[in-house]
C-alpha cells in the first residue's frame, strides 16, 4: 500500500480502463483498531502490509456501488462492515452497522450524508478534521481538480450540488481522497471551492 499525506493513512488502487482513472481504497491506522474505506481486492503484498499495520476492526462502505471486496475482507479479518443507513433495505451485502450523518462516530471521524447522488444517502467522511474521503459524487478525473459525477447518473442534480456545497463549507480541509480519481493532498478547501464555482 502507498503512504499518503499523513503517516497513518494509506491506499491501494486499481486502474479502470473504461474511465482511465484509478479506483482507490483507503486505510486509516488507529490505536483503537484500523478502518478501511471501500476496499478493493488486495494483492498478496498489500494484504501482508495491511496485516502488518495492526488489527482491522471497521470496513466502511460509502455506497452500494463501492461494496467491492468488503465481504471477503470481513471474512479474512473479522472486521465489521458499516454501510449507509439510507440503503439499509436494499444493500447488496449484509452489514452489521449502518451510518447516518453524525459528528465523531468514532474518535476523529465525522460522517456526512450526500443527497442526489446515484445511490441514496451516499456517505462522505472527514478524518481527523482535515481529510475528506468521498465515494462517487465527488471525484477527480484530472490531477489537481475535482469534478462531480456526470449529471446523467445523478438522482437529483440540485440536491447533489447542495451536497457538494455542504462539504465545501467545512473548514480546515487540506486533503481530499476520492474513491475514483486523483487524490488532492494540499489546499483542499480551495479545490472544493473551485468545484463549487464550476458547477
Amino acid at each position: 500500500m502507498k503512504t499518503l499525506h499523513k503517516p497513518n493513512l494509506y491506499c491501494w488502487s486499481q486502474f479502470d480502463e473504461q474511465r482511465n482513472i484509478d479506483f482507490h481504497s483507503y486505510l486509516w491506522v488507529r490505536a483503537q483498531g484500523n478502518i478501511v474505506f471501500d476496499p478493493l481486492p488486495l494483492s498478496a503484498h498489500d494484504k501482508q502490509h495491511l496485516n502488518d499495520l495492526g488489527k482491522l476492526t471497521h470496513i466502511i462502505i460509502t455506497n452500494s456501488d463501492h461494496v467491492r471486496d468488503a465481504e471477503q475482507l470481513s471474512l479474512d479479518t473479522g472486521a465489521a462492515i458499516y454501510g449507509p443507513a439510507a440503503q439499509k433495505d436494499d444493500f447488496p451485502i449484509a452489514c452489521g452497522h449502518w451510518l447516518s450523518e453524525a459528528k465523531n462516530v468514532e474518535d476523529g471521524l465525522d460522517v456526512y450524508c450526500m443527497d442526489g447522488s446515484k445511490t441514496p444517502g451516499e456517505l462522505a467522511f472527514v478524518v481527523q478534521g482535515d481529510t475528506l474521503i468521498t465515494g462517487d459524487l465527488i471525484r477527480a478525473h484530472a490531477g489537481g481538480t475535482l469534478c462531480m459525477l456526470p449529471t446523467a447518473k445523478l438522482q437529483d442534480v440540485a440536491q447533489a450540488i447542495n451536497s457538494v456545497k455542504r462539504l465545501a463549507a467545512i473548514e480546515g480541509i487540506t486533503a481530499i481522497l476520492p474513491g475514483d480519481g486523483w487524490p488532492i493532498f494540499r489546499e483542499g478547501e480551495a479545490v472544493l471551492q473551485a468545484l463549487v464555482k464550476a458547477m
